[in-house]
Order: structure tokens, then C-alpha cells, then sequence
């Protein structure tokens, strides 16, 4: 495989049109993080790692839906930066979604963070995606 990220996303976006509650996806250090994200910006229910005959193990995603409309917290995941078409951006060059109301997630020098937090920070990096 050689995007994982795009494959983590992949999944999200097919487990939400496909109505699933969970998500099952080979773990890593880069998703968990970006799992933490989503889950600290209120885009899922919460994530956990278990442990499997997979040296990192497993990661589950639990989804996050309206009660009464069944619709998915997340409208769109969209993956920006690829590993033949890198996106890197400055810290005063940082994107804006959907002016202001989705967030990109950056991989900066100080570990991965949504676009509001770099530009607090004042660094810029990759874009790895933005969700909304």
C-alpha cells in the first residue's frame, strides 16, 4: 500500500455511506493521531487501539451519527496531500475550510494539528487532508 492515510480515509468515507458504526483499520502512529483529531473536533464517537497479531494492532473508529436524521458528523473527507503530489504550506499561507467551519489537518514540526492550532502556533507543513 502506499498511502496509507488515503486508505484510513478511504474507509471512513465508505463505512459512512455503507451506515456502518464502526471502523476497522491498520494502525499507526499518524492515524492514531489523526483519529484524535477527529475525535477532539467532534467528528467521531472515539477510537481505541487493540492490540492484534499486527505489530501496531488495530484501530477502531467508533462513527458519529445524528439520532434523528441518521446523518454522519462527517460530511466530506478529502485527502490533499499525496505521495506523488506533496502540499506543503507556510504558516501565514495555512488554508481555510469552508471558511472556517471544517478543518485541515497539518503535519507540522510539532506533531500533527488542525489549521487553527498552526497558525496559533505560528508553523506551517503538509496538508494531509480536510474534513468537514
Amino acid at each position: 500500500m502506499t498511502d496509507p492515510i488515503a486508505d484510513l480515509l478511504t474507509r471512513i468515507r465508505n463505512a459512512i455511506l455503507a451506515g456502518h458504526k464502526v471502523v476497522e483499520a491498520p494502525a499507526s502512529n499518524l492515524k492514531k493521531e489523526i483519529a484524535r483529531i477527529l475525535f477532539e473536533k467532534g467528528y467521531i464517537l472515539s477510537y481505541k487501539v487493540i492490540q492484534s497479531e499486527n505489530p501496531q494492532g488495530i484501530l477502531k473508529i467508533a462513527l458519529k451519527y445524528n439520532p434523528k436524521s441518521k446523518k454522519s458528523a462527517i460530511k466530506e473527507l478529502q485527502r490533499v496531500s499525496r505521495p506523488g503530489l506533496r502540499h506543503y504550506v507556510a504558516a501565514d499561507e495555512l488554508p481555510r475550510v469552508l471558511n472556517g467551519l471544517g478543518i485541515a489537518i497539518i503535519s507540522t514540526s510539532k506533531g500533527l494539528m488542525t489549521d487553527k492550532e498552526a497558525k496559533k502556533e505560528k508553523v506551517g507543513g503538509e496538508v494531509l487532508c480536510y474534513v468537514y
